[in-house]
């Protein structure tokens, strides 16, 4: 049986229906229909999960800055979950401007831009389950509700105050209750513009926003109970 065509989805409800038709297959299957080589690990293809169901579903996006389905402004988002269904990792959003703040408001934001409309699919992530035998849950088509967006707004905010003020080296990860900041990249040797103390250029490790895991669950959490 054809479970995949890897046409874009005209819109929301078709995209819907291809997510549910993925939704029970293993990694092994879905690579198999698409003719993709299954990774041993993610060790080296850490995006390997995100790229299959990308190509699955039909993901338009060319790149980080644009959503996945941007015709239908939704974004894709997998999320490796353990046995009891609970996120085992934090979600990257989007990178965060260390030097260009000026006119950035929440409104405007990447995060916001990103978040608006997500279609979440949960995968299992144990690592005592091989790669191809990792199977693809339900999705979840998900808007933040007026409190997750004020959470989320409440972290941005804060975490933008820092770079602004020229604090970055002074985030960590514990900043923010639902969204963090730390660095993004492979390696530490890749470096950034950043703004300093006294509002000089500084080299200083990309950062990213992330959703911590809580926030997931809840999401998760809030489709279960329906």
């Amino acid at each position: 049986m054809k479970f995949v065509d890897g046409m874009p989805p005209i819109d929301e409800a078709a995209l819907l229906a291809k997510a549910q038709s993925i939704a029970g297959l293993t990694l092994g299957e879905l690579a198999e229909e698409l003719n993709v080589a299954v990774p041993i690990d993610l060790k080296r293809d850490k995006g390997w999960v995100g790229m299959l169901v990308e190509t699955a579903l039909g993901a338009s996006a060319g790149s980080k800055a644009e959503r996945d389905f941007a015709h239908l402004g939704i974004e894709l988002k997998t999320l490796p979950v353990n046995a009891r269904g609970y996120p085992l990792e934090t979600t990257f959003v989007s990178l965060a401007p260390l030097s260009q703040t000026l006119g950035v408001n929440w409104e405007n934001s990447h995060v916001r831009y990103k978040l608006s409309n997500v279609l979440w699919l949960p995968v299992e992530g144990e690592r005592a389950i091989p790669l191809n035998k990792r199977r693809i849950g339900q999705p979840i088509l998900w808007r933040p509700s007026f409190d997750e967006e004020r959470q989320l707004r409440q972290d941005w905010e804060e975490l933008m105050e820092y770079i602004a003020l020229g604090h970055v080296r002074q985030i960590t990860a514990r900043v923010g209750q639902v969204l963090q900041l730390r660095p993004k990249g492979a390696n530490s040797r890749a470096m950034t513009k950043g703004v300093g103390h006294n509002g000089e250029i500084i080299e200083t490790l990309p950062l990213g926003f992330y959703l911590r895991k809580e926030f997931t669950a809840n999401i998760l959490a809030e489709f279960l109970r329906g």
